[in-house]
């Protein structure tokens, strides 16, 4: 039976026990999965408030801009969270790459087994 975070029209997100949700990031224009991050509840409202992502991190312990050194910002066009409000879901339009190692998404990589290649 779905409770009322699953059912109501209201933001009610649900924070794992360290205080984070999981954000997945796509690319607007191509669909492509540009990264996965974290976002604590000031990085939430920080995105809802400005339109540009913002996450936490995990290792730094402490909240960053995306692009806010690189420039590579991430301009957010749709932002969902799902059904039972502990992922959201933004739809970006980034202004350079999204990786920190000036790729195009974080996902660069196919699995083949034991190794890895890159897709071109």
């Amino acid at each position: 039976m779905a409770d009322d975070r699953e059912t109501a029209l209201t933001l009610d997100p649900k924070y794992d026990a360290t205080g984070l949700l999981t954000a997945v990031i796509t690319a607007r224009e191509s669909g492509d999965v540009l990264m996965v991050a974290h976002m604590n509840r000031e990085a939430l409202n920080l995105t809802i408030e400005t339109g540009v992502a913002h996450f936490w991190s995990r290792s730094r312990k402490s909240l960053w801009k995306k692009g806010e050194t690189s420039g590579n910002i991430l301009r957010i066009a749709d932002m969902r969270i799902d059904c039972d409000q502990d992922a959201v879901w933004l739809v970006a339009d980034p202004a350079g790459p999204a990786c920190h190692t000036g790729e195009t998404s974080c996902f660069y990589r196919r699995i083949e087994g034991e190794a890895l290649t890159r897709i071109t």
